[in-house]
């Protein structure tokens, strides 16, 4: 489906920045970066011809997950502590990953 998640992200404004991974919605989110399993593609331009952007793309190889912290720290705040699992009273729902993982 990453064709038209591409397709879609070409109506939003603004700075923006399409990474295609070279592994499903779940592997590369609960692979950490230290596994170096996949690669991600990357490419500056818009082209309407989502197979023109893909064929112009550079690969990249390991995680993603790098290239999006830098690229997302450029226009995030000041970072905050992490909260823990149990702080102010909250409950932590389950063990990570987490359920809909294991499914």
């Amino acid at each position: 489906p990453w064709k038209a998640v591409y397709k879609g992200c070409r109506n939003y404004s603004g700075e923006k920045q399409f990474i295609l991974a070279a592994s499903g919605h779940i592997a590369g989110i609960v692979n950490p970066p230290a596994a170096n399993k996949y690669g991600y593609w990357l490419n500056d331009n818009w082209p309407e011809d989502r197979d023109v952007w893909y064929d112009t793309a550079t690969e990249h190889k390991g995680s993603w997950w790098p290239h999006w912290q830098q690229w997302v720290a450029a226009y995030a705040g000041e970072q905050v502590p992490a909260r823990h699992p149990g702080q102010n009273g909250l409950p932590a729902l389950g063990d990570a990953p987490g359920t809909f993982v294991k499914m």
